[in-house]
């Protein structure tokens, strides 16, 4: 049940940190447009807030890991978001910080069968095989006593022995598989994708093949994905949309108003 209780848990800290996460882009992209309306440079955010020009940029892009704890980061959007002429305080507020207590409910109703990890289910039907060709055995054990004592005589006495090719299928299960699999998983690296609006475009992204956004996306926007095996991304604005894989610098993904679907793997871990 620890085990279980620390997965649940664990579960939920990766739920509230991807909240967080598209929360930030979304709140850093209209940050980034009112700026660029306003015709004001970093510096000069930086001179009216005090904030250092690294954890603004930080704030515009998205970027949850160059910043300090959430609580910190709430305080910094709302220094912004006053600079730029917004109300700061209820802007701010829509930025998490703390899981939402309903967690603990929906741990507490979640079947435990559901929430066993792969590799325990594997030993469990190891279990189940061994309970079948265990029981299996005897079944025809039983069998051949029943058989042997119809043919002899009444008087007669007879030692029977179980023949121990009945019990060599527990010899052929192996769990190798399961190693291999887990080995193969951590020496893949996934992949990441930014992508910033140059002009609106409509854009598709698939991760790990499942839809993950399709829709049209306003000038200033921006993006982040990531997947374990694969992303594509399809836009109809080739030019307008500005990509960076794995946090290199941003690329154009090709030329205004041409339709482009580009492919990018994961590459094994060095």
């Amino acid at each position: 049940m620890k085990w279980l209780r620390k997965k649940n848990n664990d579960q939920a800290v990766l739920s509230l940190e991807q909240q967080r996460s598209e929360k930030l882009a979304e709140m850093g992209a209209q940050l980034w447009a009112s700026r660029q309306e306003q015709g004001l440079s970093l510096e000069e955010v930086v001179i009216l807030t005090k904030i250092p020009r690294r954890l603004l940029q930080a704030i515009e892009e998205g970027n949850l890991n160059d910043l300090p704890e959430p609580v910190y980061i709430q305080g910094f959007i709302r220094q912004f978001a006053d600079a730029l002429g917004f109300n700061g305080t209820e802007f701010a507020n829509s930025f998490p910080i703390s899981a939402q207590p309903v967690n603990s409910q929906t741990i507490g109703k979640t079947s435990p069968l559901a929430q066993l990890r792969p590799i325990h289910l594997y030993f469990l039907y190891i279990f189940l095989i061994l309970c079948t060709v265990n029981g299996l055995s005897q079944l025809l054990n039983n069998a051949a006593l029943q058989a042997n004592n119809n043919q002899s005589e009444p008087d007669s006495e007879k030692q029977y022995v179980v023949k121990p090719e009945l019990t060599q299928p527990k010899q052929s299960v192996e769990a190798q598989p399961v190693s291999d699999t887990l080995s193969r998983i951590q020496e893949v690296q996934p992949v990441q994708i930014g992508v910033t609006l140059k002009a609106s475009s409509w854009i598709r992204v698939v991760a790990d093949g499942k839809t993950e956004f399709e829709g049209t996306l306003p000038e200033g926007t921006r993006r982040t994905w990531r997947a374990r095996e694969q992303l594509t991304v399809k836009t109809d604005n080739a030019g307008g949309v500005l990509m960076s894989v794995n946090q290199q610098k941003a690329k154009e993904m090709g030329e205004p108003g041409k339709v482009e679907e580009i492919k990018i793997a994961a590459k094994p871990r060095p």
